[in-house]
Protein backbone atom coordinates (compact mmCIF):
# COMPACT_ATOMS: atom_id res chain seq x y z
CA UNK A 1 0.00 0.00 0.00
CA UNK A 2 2.85 2.37 0.88
CA UNK A 3 4.57 1.65 -2.44
CA UNK A 4 1.38 2.41 -4.34
CA UNK A 5 1.08 5.71 -2.49
CA UNK A 6 4.68 6.60 -3.32
CA UNK A 7 4.06 5.70 -6.97
CA UNK A 8 0.98 7.92 -7.11
CA UNK A 9 2.87 10.80 -5.54
CA UNK A 10 5.64 10.41 -8.11
CA UNK A 11 3.08 10.39 -10.92
CA UNK A 12 1.50 13.57 -9.61
CA UNK A 13 4.86 15.30 -9.30
CA UNK A 14 5.88 14.22 -12.79
CA UNK A 15 2.51 15.27 -14.18
CA UNK A 16 2.75 18.68 -12.58
CA UNK A 17 6.26 19.07 -13.93
CA UNK A 18 5.24 18.07 -17.42
CA UNK A 19 2.25 20.41 -17.29
CA UNK A 20 4.43 23.33 -16.21
CA UNK A 21 6.98 22.52 -18.89
CA UNK A 22 4.26 22.28 -21.56
CA UNK A 23 2.69 25.54 -20.42
CA UNK A 24 6.04 27.32 -20.59
CA UNK A 25 6.71 25.83 -24.02
CA UNK A 26 3.24 26.98 -25.15
CA UNK A 27 3.87 30.61 -24.26
CA UNK A 28 7.62 31.04 -24.69
CA UNK A 29 9.10 32.66 -27.80
CA UNK A 30 9.34 30.33 -30.77
CA UNK A 31 12.37 29.24 -32.75
CA UNK A 32 11.43 30.70 -36.13
CA UNK A 33 13.88 33.51 -36.88
CA UNK A 34 12.02 34.55 -40.03
CA UNK A 35 8.43 35.17 -40.96
CA UNK A 36 6.83 31.93 -42.11
CA UNK A 37 3.95 31.76 -44.58
CA UNK A 38 1.63 28.75 -44.52
CA UNK A 39 -1.41 28.02 -46.66
CA UNK A 40 -4.01 25.90 -44.90
CA UNK A 41 -6.52 24.28 -47.20
CA UNK A 42 -10.16 23.83 -46.13
CA UNK A 43 -10.87 20.66 -44.10
CA UNK A 44 -7.18 20.03 -43.37
CA UNK A 45 -6.40 17.62 -40.52
CA UNK A 46 -4.73 19.05 -37.43
CA UNK A 47 -1.79 16.68 -37.89
CA UNK A 48 -1.22 17.96 -41.43
CA UNK A 49 -1.53 21.60 -40.34
CA UNK A 50 1.04 21.10 -37.61
CA UNK A 51 3.32 19.40 -40.12
CA UNK A 52 3.12 22.40 -42.44
CA UNK A 53 3.96 24.79 -39.63
CA UNK A 54 6.91 22.70 -38.51
CA UNK A 55 8.18 22.42 -42.09
CA UNK A 56 7.95 26.23 -42.38
CA UNK A 57 10.22 26.50 -39.33
CA UNK A 58 7.71 28.19 -37.03
CA UNK A 59 7.66 25.42 -34.38
CA UNK A 60 10.35 22.96 -33.35
CA UNK A 61 8.22 20.32 -31.60
CA UNK A 62 5.27 19.35 -33.78
CA UNK A 63 4.05 16.64 -31.39
CA UNK A 64 3.88 19.05 -28.48
CA UNK A 65 2.21 21.75 -30.59
CA UNK A 66 -0.47 19.34 -31.78
CA UNK A 67 -1.10 18.11 -28.24
CA UNK A 68 -1.35 21.67 -26.95
CA UNK A 69 -3.79 22.62 -29.70
CA UNK A 70 -6.08 19.83 -28.55
CA UNK A 71 -5.54 20.63 -24.87
CA UNK A 72 -6.49 24.28 -25.36
CA UNK A 73 -9.49 23.40 -27.55
CA UNK A 74 -8.00 25.16 -30.56
CA UNK A 75 -7.55 22.22 -32.90
CA UNK A 76 -11.15 22.23 -34.11
CA UNK A 77 -11.24 26.02 -34.47
CA UNK A 78 -8.37 26.50 -36.93
CA UNK A 79 -9.61 28.26 -40.08
CA UNK A 80 -8.45 27.71 -43.64
CA UNK A 81 -6.41 30.53 -45.14
CA UNK A 82 -2.97 31.93 -45.88
CA UNK A 83 -1.14 33.02 -42.76
CA UNK A 84 2.00 35.01 -42.02
CA UNK A 85 3.55 33.73 -38.76
CA UNK A 86 5.86 36.39 -37.33
CA UNK A 87 9.43 35.63 -36.26
CA UNK A 88 9.79 33.99 -32.83
CA UNK A 89 6.02 33.63 -32.45
CA UNK A 90 5.07 31.36 -29.55
CA UNK A 91 2.84 28.37 -30.09
CA UNK A 92 0.08 30.29 -28.31
CA UNK A 93 0.52 33.22 -30.70
CA UNK A 94 0.41 30.92 -33.72
CA UNK A 95 -2.72 29.19 -32.45
CA UNK A 96 -4.44 32.55 -31.97
CA UNK A 97 -3.60 33.61 -35.53
CA UNK A 98 -5.00 30.37 -36.93
CA UNK A 99 -8.15 30.45 -34.79
CA UNK A 100 -8.83 34.15 -35.44
CA UNK A 101 -8.50 33.52 -39.18
CA UNK A 102 -6.15 36.47 -39.69
CA UNK A 103 -5.26 35.57 -43.27
CA UNK A 104 -2.73 37.56 -45.30
CA UNK A 105 -4.36 40.51 -47.03
CA UNK A 106 -3.15 40.94 -50.60
CA UNK A 107 -3.89 44.12 -52.49
CA UNK A 108 -4.58 45.30 -56.00
CA UNK A 109 -4.46 48.99 -56.83
CA UNK A 110 -6.57 50.33 -59.68
CA UNK A 111 -5.19 53.82 -60.21
CA UNK A 112 -7.39 56.77 -61.05
CA UNK A 113 -7.64 57.40 -64.78
CA UNK A 114 -7.03 53.84 -65.96
CA UNK A 115 -9.41 52.43 -68.53
CA UNK A 116 -11.46 49.34 -67.80
CA UNK A 117 -9.27 47.34 -70.15
CA UNK A 118 -6.15 48.41 -68.23
CA UNK A 119 -7.71 47.47 -64.89
CA UNK A 120 -8.93 44.15 -66.29
CA UNK A 121 -5.36 43.32 -67.31
CA UNK A 122 -4.19 44.01 -63.74
CA UNK A 123 -6.84 41.64 -62.44
CA UNK A 124 -6.06 38.94 -65.00
CA UNK A 125 -2.31 38.98 -64.33
CA UNK A 126 -2.52 39.06 -60.53
CA UNK A 127 -0.89 35.79 -59.37
CA UNK A 128 -2.98 35.42 -56.20
CA UNK A 129 -6.46 35.79 -57.70
CA UNK A 130 -8.10 32.74 -59.24
CA UNK A 131 -10.61 31.99 -61.98
CA UNK A 132 -11.75 33.80 -65.09
CA UNK A 133 -12.19 37.57 -64.93
CA UNK A 134 -15.11 37.55 -67.35
CA UNK A 135 -15.74 40.27 -69.96
CA UNK A 136 -14.14 43.70 -69.68
CA UNK A 137 -16.51 45.94 -67.67
CA UNK A 138 -18.03 49.00 -69.29
CA UNK A 139 -15.79 52.04 -69.40
CA UNK A 140 -16.19 54.11 -66.25
CA UNK A 141 -17.96 51.35 -64.32
CA UNK A 142 -15.07 50.67 -61.90
CA UNK A 143 -14.04 52.74 -58.89
CA UNK A 144 -10.27 53.28 -58.70
CA UNK A 145 -9.12 52.19 -55.24
CA UNK A 146 -6.78 49.77 -53.50
CA UNK A 147 -8.70 46.55 -52.92
CA UNK A 148 -7.69 44.02 -50.26
CA UNK A 149 -8.35 40.31 -50.70
CA UNK A 150 -7.19 36.91 -49.49
CA UNK A 151 -5.61 34.18 -51.56
CA UNK A 152 -8.21 32.25 -53.48
CA UNK A 153 -10.46 35.24 -54.16
CA UNK A 154 -11.84 35.07 -57.69
CA UNK A 155 -11.05 37.63 -60.35
CA UNK A 156 -14.72 38.12 -61.11
CA UNK A 157 -15.35 38.88 -57.43
CA UNK A 158 -12.76 41.67 -57.47
CA UNK A 159 -14.20 43.34 -60.59
CA UNK A 160 -17.63 42.94 -59.05
CA UNK A 161 -16.47 44.73 -55.92
CA UNK A 162 -15.06 47.54 -58.05
CA UNK A 163 -18.37 47.97 -59.84
CA UNK A 164 -20.37 47.85 -56.61
CA UNK A 165 -18.06 50.43 -55.02
CA UNK A 166 -18.46 52.78 -57.99
CA UNK A 167 -22.24 52.53 -57.97
CA UNK A 168 -22.45 53.05 -54.22
CA UNK A 169 -20.19 56.12 -54.25
CA UNK A 170 -21.88 57.62 -57.32
CA UNK A 171 -25.33 57.16 -55.81
CA UNK A 172 -24.21 58.92 -52.62
CA UNK A 173 -22.70 61.86 -54.48
CA UNK A 174 -25.54 62.18 -57.00
CA UNK A 175 -28.11 62.75 -54.27
CA UNK A 176 -26.07 65.67 -52.91
CA UNK A 177 -25.12 67.26 -56.24
CA UNK A 178 -25.27 70.99 -56.89
CA UNK A 179 -28.47 72.33 -58.39
CA UNK A 180 -28.74 73.45 -62.00
CA UNK A 181 -26.02 71.27 -63.45
CA UNK A 182 -26.16 70.66 -67.23
CA UNK A 183 -25.82 66.91 -66.65
CA UNK A 184 -29.04 65.04 -66.04
CA UNK A 185 -28.01 61.46 -65.27
CA UNK A 186 -25.34 59.72 -63.17
CA UNK A 187 -23.99 58.24 -66.41
CA UNK A 188 -23.35 61.73 -67.78
CA UNK A 189 -21.61 62.61 -64.52
CA UNK A 190 -19.20 59.71 -64.99
CA UNK A 191 -18.46 60.77 -68.57
CA UNK A 192 -17.65 64.33 -67.52
CA UNK A 193 -15.68 63.14 -64.48
CA UNK A 194 -13.55 60.91 -66.72
CA UNK A 195 -12.59 63.96 -68.79
CA UNK A 196 -11.73 65.95 -65.67
CA UNK A 197 -9.65 63.00 -64.45
CA UNK A 198 -7.53 63.01 -67.60
CA UNK A 199 -7.19 66.79 -67.80
CA UNK A 200 -5.38 67.34 -64.51
CA UNK A 201 -3.21 65.41 -62.09
CA UNK A 202 -3.66 68.02 -59.37
CA UNK A 203 -6.48 67.26 -56.91
CA UNK A 204 -6.85 70.95 -56.02
CA UNK A 205 -7.64 71.80 -59.66
CA UNK A 206 -10.39 69.27 -60.29
CA UNK A 207 -13.34 71.39 -59.18
CA UNK A 208 -12.05 74.36 -61.21
CA UNK A 209 -11.53 72.21 -64.32
CA UNK A 210 -15.01 70.78 -63.78
CA UNK A 211 -16.41 74.30 -63.54
CA UNK A 212 -14.94 75.20 -66.95
CA UNK A 213 -16.59 72.20 -68.60
CA UNK A 214 -19.88 72.78 -66.79
CA UNK A 215 -19.87 76.43 -67.93
CA UNK A 216 -19.16 75.36 -71.51
CA UNK A 217 -22.02 72.88 -71.50
CA UNK A 218 -24.35 75.54 -70.12
CA UNK A 219 -23.62 78.01 -72.92
CA UNK A 220 -23.39 75.41 -75.69
CA UNK A 221 -19.62 75.61 -76.22
CA UNK A 222 -17.72 72.54 -77.28
CA UNK A 223 -15.58 70.94 -74.58
CA UNK A 224 -12.42 70.84 -76.77
CA UNK A 225 -10.64 68.27 -74.62
CA UNK A 226 -7.49 66.60 -75.97
CA UNK A 227 -7.91 63.39 -73.91
CA UNK A 228 -11.23 62.66 -75.63
CA UNK A 229 -9.52 62.74 -79.03
CA UNK A 230 -6.79 60.42 -77.76
CA UNK A 231 -9.36 57.97 -76.40
CA UNK A 232 -11.08 57.86 -79.78
CA UNK A 233 -7.75 56.91 -81.37
CA UNK A 234 -6.14 54.57 -78.82
CA UNK A 235 -8.95 53.67 -76.39
CA UNK A 236 -7.05 55.45 -73.63
CA UNK A 237 -3.55 54.14 -74.19
CA UNK A 238 -0.73 56.69 -74.66
CA UNK A 239 -0.70 58.27 -78.09
CA UNK A 240 3.08 58.64 -78.10
CA UNK A 241 2.98 61.89 -80.06
CA UNK A 242 1.13 65.15 -80.32
CA UNK A 243 -2.39 65.37 -81.72
CA UNK A 244 -2.44 66.16 -85.42
CA UNK A 245 -4.50 68.98 -86.89
CA UNK A 246 -6.31 66.44 -89.05
CA UNK A 247 -7.37 64.58 -85.90
CA UNK A 248 -8.68 67.80 -84.37
CA UNK A 249 -10.79 68.38 -87.49
CA UNK A 250 -12.06 64.77 -87.75
CA UNK A 251 -15.78 64.26 -87.20
CA UNK A 252 -15.61 61.38 -84.72
CA UNK A 253 -17.81 60.73 -81.64
CA UNK A 254 -14.93 61.33 -79.21
CA UNK A 255 -13.60 64.48 -80.86
CA UNK A 256 -14.99 67.19 -78.59
CA UNK A 257 -13.34 69.82 -80.80
CA UNK A 258 -15.65 68.83 -83.65
CA UNK A 259 -18.81 67.62 -81.90
CA UNK A 260 -20.93 69.31 -79.26
CA UNK A 261 -21.73 67.96 -75.81
CA UNK A 262 -20.31 64.91 -74.11
CA UNK A 263 -18.66 61.96 -75.84
CA UNK A 264 -20.74 58.75 -75.96
CA UNK A 265 -18.95 57.00 -73.08
CA UNK A 266 -16.46 57.77 -70.33
CA UNK A 267 -12.82 57.82 -71.45
CA UNK A 268 -11.45 56.23 -68.26
CA UNK A 269 -12.49 55.26 -64.75
CA UNK A 270 -12.56 58.48 -62.73
CA UNK A 271 -11.68 58.52 -59.05
CA UNK A 272 -13.74 59.84 -56.18
CA UNK A 273 -12.20 63.30 -56.46
CA UNK A 274 -13.23 63.78 -60.07
CA UNK A 275 -16.72 62.37 -59.51
CA UNK A 276 -17.23 64.78 -56.63
CA UNK A 277 -15.77 67.66 -58.66
CA UNK A 278 -18.31 67.44 -61.47
CA UNK A 279 -21.24 67.09 -59.07
CA UNK A 280 -20.04 69.96 -56.88
CA UNK A 281 -17.95 72.15 -59.20
CA UNK A 282 -16.26 75.32 -58.09
CA UNK A 283 -18.16 78.56 -58.57
CA UNK A 284 -16.38 80.23 -61.46
CA UNK A 285 -17.09 82.15 -64.65
CA UNK A 286 -14.07 80.67 -66.43
CA UNK A 287 -14.48 79.08 -69.84
CA UNK A 288 -10.86 78.33 -70.72
CA UNK A 289 -7.68 76.85 -69.28
CA UNK A 290 -4.21 76.15 -70.55
CA UNK A 291 -1.09 74.57 -69.04
CA UNK A 292 1.11 76.90 -67.00
CA UNK A 293 4.38 75.00 -67.39
CA UNK A 294 4.47 74.06 -63.72
CA UNK A 295 2.22 71.02 -63.76
CA UNK A 296 -0.99 72.99 -63.40
CA UNK A 297 -3.17 75.34 -65.43
CA UNK A 298 -4.13 78.99 -65.72
CA UNK A 299 -7.78 79.85 -66.23
CA UNK A 300 -9.62 82.59 -68.07
CA UNK A 301 -13.19 83.79 -68.43
CA UNK A 302 -12.63 85.56 -71.75
CA UNK A 303 -11.11 84.52 -75.07
CA UNK A 304 -8.78 87.53 -75.04
CA UNK A 305 -7.28 86.58 -71.69
CA UNK A 306 -7.06 82.96 -72.76
CA UNK A 307 -5.18 83.92 -75.92
CA UNK A 308 -2.62 85.77 -73.79
CA UNK A 309 -2.29 82.71 -71.55
CA UNK A 310 -1.74 80.51 -74.62
CA UNK A 311 1.03 82.82 -75.87
CA UNK A 312 2.70 82.61 -72.46
CA UNK A 313 2.43 78.82 -72.49
CA UNK A 314 3.95 78.57 -75.95
CA UNK A 315 6.85 80.74 -74.81
CA UNK A 316 7.44 78.32 -71.93
CA UNK A 317 7.35 75.36 -74.34
CA UNK A 318 9.87 77.01 -76.66
CA UNK A 319 12.17 77.90 -73.79
CA UNK A 320 12.11 74.31 -72.54
CA UNK A 321 12.99 73.11 -76.03
CA UNK A 322 15.86 75.60 -76.29
CA UNK A 323 14.16 77.51 -79.11
CA UNK A 324 14.19 81.29 -79.58
CA UNK A 325 11.05 83.33 -78.81
CA UNK A 326 8.30 82.80 -81.35
CA UNK A 327 8.54 86.21 -82.98
CA UNK A 328 12.18 85.58 -84.02
CA UNK A 329 11.74 81.93 -84.93
CA UNK A 330 11.93 80.80 -88.55
CA UNK A 331 8.65 79.76 -90.17
CA UNK A 332 7.98 76.02 -90.07
CA UNK A 333 8.21 74.25 -93.41
CA UNK A 334 6.16 71.17 -92.52
CA UNK A 335 2.53 70.97 -93.59
CA UNK A 336 0.16 71.92 -90.81
CA UNK A 337 -2.07 68.89 -91.33
CA UNK A 338 0.83 66.49 -90.80
CA UNK A 339 2.47 68.36 -87.96
CA UNK A 340 1.67 67.06 -84.45
CA UNK A 341 0.08 69.74 -82.32
CA UNK A 342 -1.15 70.04 -78.78
CA UNK A 343 -4.02 72.27 -77.70
CA UNK A 344 -5.74 73.07 -74.44
CA UNK A 345 -9.04 74.81 -75.25
CA UNK A 346 -7.19 77.27 -77.47
CA UNK A 347 -10.03 77.88 -79.89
Amino acid sequence: MFRVLIFLIVLVVVGVGVAEWANEAWTEAGHGAREAVVLIAPHSRTHDIVGQIQKAGAVANALLFEAELHFHGAASKVKAGEYALPPYASMADIAKILVDGKSIQHKLTAAEGLTSDMIQKLVVTDPVLVGDAGPVPDEGALLPETYLFTRGTSRSEITGRMQDAQKKYLDQQWSGRSQGLPITTPEQAVILASIVEKETALPQERRHIAAVFVNRLRVGMRLQSDPTIIYGITKGYPLGRGIRESEIQAQTPYNTYAVSGLPPTPICNPGKGSLTAVLKPELSADLYFVANGKGGHVFAATKAQHDRNVVAWRAVERAKAGLPPEETAKPAKAKAAAKPTKRRHAR
